[in-house]
């Protein structure tokens, strides 16, 4: 018998943000059939963040229990502090534990750069990448005491590859990658894993960009992933990950072998004439850390961490 058969999550608590619809929701249900008790949590905004609405999480609750599964609504918002604690503590006062959190919950005001208004860049970083803090931060918190924990974090290819319009929504994105990379240093030793998801998928978020693609793009595809790096079997941290349409991949950061100047401060035209071996990608590393980065440069010059 393989491992990795049966994966449940009976006697879990997983948290699920933005879960009253579209990925979230497809999260939350797979989580609950597999035995989890999930913290529904969405405050019913419109895709622009604004209005409030227990509708979507109370359907999802119901369609939830209906199907003999345990889970519990949350309506509270991830773009403050109070309503991060307040997440958390609905899933300590119904459940008494925390065993894995997914931040999915998001918003978009996309417009081209010079359009953005300041009011656009800051509710969608505070309910992106300001959000995985409030809501990651208690939770990351009881993981530790429990020496136990998965958090999975959604980026996007928006944030890892760029997309016109959306300066405010990426720059939120990749910020969770740098988040996710430090909380993998902070967390290792305390049993949690941390890694992020790069979902292509028909939500009320993506109808208008995917058109006709968007029958091959259902959430469900994308859910088995998420899950899978939920689940006690997955020893897997500090990773991108591409899904969508049932095609899995990693995306990785990767650092090429470069040029090196010889230890003297070269001019410009040294540098420029250097640029194509710089920009080579062949034997290229990928650091597992900023120390791992510092290494290898360190290697170049002959020397180690240890002899410093």
């Amino acid at each position: 018998m393989s491992t990795h058969d049966n994966i449940r999550f009976d006697d879990q608590v997983i948290i699920v943000t933005g879960a009253g619809g579209g990925l979230g929701r497809s999260y939350a249900q797979l989580l609950a059939t597999r035995g989890a008790s999930v913290v529904v949590n969405d405050p019913g905004a419109d895709v622009h963040g604004t209005g409030k609405d227990p509708g979507p999480a109370d359907s999802v609750v119901a369609e939830i229990r209906a199907a003999g599964g345990e889970a519990v609504a949350n309506y509270d918002s991830v773009a403050n502090a109070a309503g991060g604690e307040a997440i958390v503590a609905t899933a300590m006062e119904q459940y008494g534990r925390i065993d894995a959190l997914i931040h999915n919950a998001g918003i978009l005001r996309d417009k081209s750069f010079p359009k953005l208004s300041a009011e656009d860049i800051e509710v969608v970083l505070d309910v992106h990448l300001k959000g995985a803090f409030f809501v990651g931060q208690p939770a990351f918190k009881l993981m530790k005491q429990q020496r136990y924990g998965r958090m999975v974090f959604t980026t996007s290819a928006s944030g890892v590859f760029g997309n016109f319009g959306q300066a405010n929504y990426g720059a939120a994105k990749t910020g969770l990658i740098g988040l996710m990379r430090v909380l993998t240093a902070e967390g290792a030793s305390h049993g949690i894993n941390i890694n992020c998801v790069a979902p292509s998928a028909h939500t009320r978020m993506t109808e208008q960009l995917l058109g006709d693609l968007s029958e091959k793009l259902h959430p469900d595809h994308v859910a088995p992933l998420v899950a899978y790096l939920c689940s006690k079997h997955c020893d897997i941290t500090s990773e991108i990950f591409s899904a969508g349409g049932g095609r899995f991949a990693r995306v990785f950061l990767g650092l090429t072998p470069g040029w090196y100047s010889g230890g003297d401060v070269c001019s410009i035209e040294q540098l420029a004439e250097s640029m194509d071996d710089i920009m080579a990608t062949d034997n290229f590393t990928v650091p597992r850390t900023g120390m791992d980065e510092l290494e290898i440069m360190l290697a170049t010059f002959g020397v180690s961490l240890e002899s410093k």
